[in-house]
């Protein structure tokens, strides 16, 4: 069910004129635009970053393995699920690595930026795209999962964003999420991405139980890097150098390759049980009852 952003009631899949406000949803470069005055610029991100993503995303070691264990959750919580929307879907590339595992479910994709949805566009052919503030999901029990790939971090009202995700879920569906772990590995590398904050477990379990879902599984990944993650981080606060944004991704083809070998392994040992307590980020898989 669709809702109004400025009143809350539902309205006509096809106009989006609310029939009890007259609010009419504006159209962005062909796309729904729920949120159009946050469409351009917004604290949470910078819109420049998207071309810099994009090239970057499908060679890198670590949004390569990132996708798998995604999609891994996916069908491993969710294997009947037929429609699944991904919260900040950036440059479409999680999209598009369900897209191909995936071809029967029913995917849509929502980005604050409209700049974002312009390069998701071109990776998602028949994938429904529209600009939309996390805040304000225009939803009510309108998907199997819904899910949110390091995009609690940028957003202060992180709990109002939990509840907006339990609002458009179906009931039994739920939701999948990553974020970044361990405030102590805070460094400009988090400056840089306007995170507002890094989780602990406990903090994120509590906001995800309070917003109304049942943790099915929460685990660490990149938790076989993190004694490279640490001293990388540390080296970032003792340098008196600029800080360089690229200088975590930039790294020679052979070291991609071995460390995208390393978080395969590790994915096989949650696959089959294992819950790290530490790592460089955060799976949690939810369910709405």
């Amino acid at each position: 069910m669709k809702l109004c952003t400025e009143c809350g009631e539902p309205v006509d899949d096809h106009g989006l004129q609310c029939p009890f406000c007259f609010h009419q949803t504006k159209r962005l470069d062909g796309r729904w635009a729920f949120a159009p005055e946050l469409a351009e610029h917004n604290e949470g991100f910078e819109a420049e970053y998207f071309p810099r993503l994009a090239q970057l995303e499908a060679r890198n070691f670590w949004f390569r393995s990132r996708n798998r264990l995604v999609i891994w959750a996916l069908l491993r919580y969710f294997p009947e699920a037929q429609s699944f929307m991904e919260i900040g879907c950036g440059t479409g590339f999680v999209l598009s690595g369900i897209q191909k595992c995936l071809p029967k479910v029913d995917l849509w994709g929502s980005e604050i930026f409209s700049a974002g949805l312009s390069f998701a566009a071109q990776r998602l052919p028949g994938v429904e795209l529209f600009q939309m503030d996390a805040r304000r999901i225009p939803f009510r029990d309108e998907f199997d999962v819904v899910g949110a790939f390091d995009v609690l971090e940028h957003i202060k009202e992180d709990a109002e964003v939990l509840t907006q995700m339990y609002q458009a879920t179906k009931k039994g569906g739920g939701i999948v999420i990553t974020v970044p772990h361990h405030p102590f590995l805070w460094s400009a590398s988090d400056d840089f991405a306007r995170h507002a904050r890094r989780y602990k477990t406990r903090e994120l379990s509590n906001k995800v139980r309070k917003a109304g879902f049942e943790i099915l599984r929460i685990t660490s990944f990149v938790s076989f890097l993190l004694p490279l993650l640490v001293v990388s981080r540390f080296k970032q606060r003792l340098s008196k150098q600029e800080f360089e944004p690229s200088s975590e991704f930039n790294i020679n083809s052979a070291l991609n390759i071995a460390l995208e070998k390393i978080l395969d392994v590790e994915r096989t040992l949650i696959r089959a049980g294992l819950s790290f307590p530490a790592g460089g980020s955060l799976l949690l898989v939810g369910r709405r009852n």
